[in-house]
């Protein structure tokens, strides 16, 4: 049943590069604390055939809304509240008309400083990242789209190299394998990729064997992102600014380093932070971005080995890239400009994978995520 809701979303996502190009709706998860802060979680519609968006609306006011999710049917959103305490996730409902969310309830992450949020294949849990607890909480969601209770919890220890971040554990991300079976969590603090049993009928997680896998000391994984063969993955490691590309065994779970390149040019001598990686729809392309050199890098994927080769780095009007994302049909690529307070649109050429600027762009305060809303998704309730 699983594999069947899974096979149907992988179809519903190809077919989405075959129809009309409808105005896509897209959400924006944001920091609210600070000077020019906004108020919570905005809305937009992007053009599939210009690239322009829409001028953002409030979609539902929030506390430190910094990473969305859309659930799998596209009636609900879940949105972690970022603090330095103990933190929270909320589920909110989707007005399809209108797009804006309306909370139903609130639960705690389990830890302190959530920072990201992930759901199964089928829409049955909830997965949540505690940057500051070093944690990593699973809660059942229910057919109305409330938050149950936490159904699975694991507390990560250990350190590394970097005195500065590497003090405790931080788990960055937690991602779930493409047939449900596995999370992987990225855990900055200990430089390794943790690597869990995924039970969605029950909510549990349980450490795998292998149970991670290491990356280099004082790389400081950060975002993961599967490859949409299936057969290769691909952390961004935070502190030392590379990514490392895996093979990844689906039996076991394992993953097995095969390259780690630089996200910068060998002249950059500033100081900067890598934030997100997505693999293009196609499979063709990786993109990553930087914060401090302010770009988004762009590799080429190797069909046939999964490695990466350097196409350039686009730089047009970004500044704390936090965050970006490519629409499903994979057209286009929205920047999320934490320094700039704007997210600004660029076009993907479809046989290089450079980023083309279209000179679109909107304002929005501290923009940390964006998501968006598929037009159909024929997922089972």
């Amino acid at each position: 049943m699983v594999m069947k809701a899974f096979i149907t979303v992988v179809f519903s996502l190809t077919a989405l590069s075959t129809v009309s190009a409808e105005p896509l709706r897209v959400y924006f998860g944001t920091y609210t604390r600070g000077e020019n802060s906004s108020k919570g979680i905005y809305r937009s519609m992007l053009d599939l055939e210009t690239g322009q968006l829409s001028e953002p609306v409030l979609a539902a006011e929030a506390k430190n809304p910094s990473f969305i999710e859309l659930h799998p049917n596209g009636k609900f959103l879940y949105a972690v509240s970022e603090s330095g305490g103990a933190g929270s996730v909320s589920a909110y409902a989707l007005n399809r008309n209108t797009g804006d969310l309306k909370l139903i309830n609130q639960k705690p992450s389990g830890g302190a400083g959530p920072c990201h949020v992930s759901i199964d294949h089928v829409g049955k849990n909830l997965l949540v990242a505690n940057y500051g607890g070093g944690s990593v909480s699973v809660i059942p969601i229910k057919s109305d789209g409330r938050l149950g209770e936490p159904t699975g919890f694991v507390q990560h220890a250990g350190s590394s190299v970097n005195t500065n971040r590497q003090k405790g554990p931080h788990a960055h991300s937690v991602n779930v394998s493409p047939d449900n079976r596995f999370a992987f969590v990225a855990d900055l603090g200990i430089d390794k990729i943790m690597i869990y049993r995924l039970d969605i009928e029950k909510g549990t997680i349980v450490a795998n064997i292998p149970p991670f896998v290491k990356v280099k000391p004082g790389a400081g994984p950060r975002h993961f992102a599967f490859h949409p063969n299936g057969k290769y993955a691909y952390v961004l490691n935070e502190l030392d600014c590379t990514v490392t590309a895996f093979t990844y065994n689906s039996v076991s779970g394992a993953l097995t380093e095969i390259q780690t390149v630089t996200t910068l040019p060998n002249e950059f001598e500033g100081s900067n932070a890598c934030a997100e990686v997505r693999v293009h729809p196609s499979g063709k392309f990786l993109y990553g971005s930087n914060r401090g050199h302010d770009s988004i890098v762009v590799y080429r994927v190797d069909p046939d080995r999964g490695t990466l080769t350097f196409v350039e780095h686009e730089t047009a009007d970004i500044k704390t890239p936090r965050n970006f994302n490519i629409d499903p049909a994979g057209r286009f690529c929205l920047v999320a400009n934490q320094g700039k307070d704007s997210v600004v649109v660029f076009r993907i050429d479809q046989q290089t994978g450079v980023l083309e600027p279209t000179r679109h762009k909107i304002s929005v305060a501290r923009p940390v995520c964006v998501r968006f809303l598929r037009p159909s998704r024929n997922v089972p309730e």
